[in-house]
C-alpha cells in the first residue's frame, strides 16, 4: 500500500471540504469512485479523513498554539490540511514521528507554495517536541 497516495487523496478531499464547504466524506467517496485505487489506500484515506474531521478543532488548536502568528483559520487550505494530516498521524501513534514529518514536508513541496515546506517542517518539528 502507498500511504503517500492515501495522504494525497485525503489532502484533496479535505481541501475541497475546506474551500467548497462540501462534506469531507462525500468528497472522498466521489474521488474514490472516479479512479480505482487499492483497498488499502482507500481504507487509509478514509481513516485519515474521518479522523481529521472528528479531531479538527483539537488539531487546529495545536496548530494555533505552535504557530500563534499564523492561526489555523488564516493558513492556506493546503498548508492547514497538510498539518492536520501529519498531526493526526503523530497523535494516533501508528506512524513514526519522522515519517509523518517527512511525508508532510514532501507533500508541501508538491502541493504547497514555495515556502510551505519550511513552515510545515517548523510547526511539525515543534509538535514532535511536545
Amino acid at each position: 500500500m502507498s500511504r503517500h497516495d492515501a495522504r494525497v487523496l485525503a489532502l484533496q478531499a479535505l481541501y475541497e471540504a475546506d474551500t467548497a464547504h462540501h462534506p469531507a466524506d462525500e468528497v472522498l467517496n466521489r474521488h474514490l469512485a472516479e479512479v480505482m485505487r487499492p483497498a488499502a489506500v482507500r481504507q487509509y484515506a478514509a481513516e485519515l479523513v474521518n479522523g481529521i474531521v472528528r479531531e479538527k478543532a483539537s488539531l487546529d488548536q495545536i496548530i494555533s498554539t505552535l504557530a500563534p502568528e499564523f492561526p489555523a483559520e488564516q493558513l492556506s487550505a493546503i498548508d492547514r490540511n497538510i498539518l492536520r494530516i501529519a498531526l493526526y498521524e503523530m497523535r494516533c501513534g501508528e506512524v513514526p514521528l519522522k515519517v509523518a514529518i517527512n511525508e508532510a514536508v514532501n507533500i508541501a513541496k508538491e502541493f504547497g507554495s514555495e515556502t510551505s515546506w519550511r513552515f510545515v517542517n517548523g510547526v511539525l518539528g515543534a509538535a514532535a517536541k511536545l
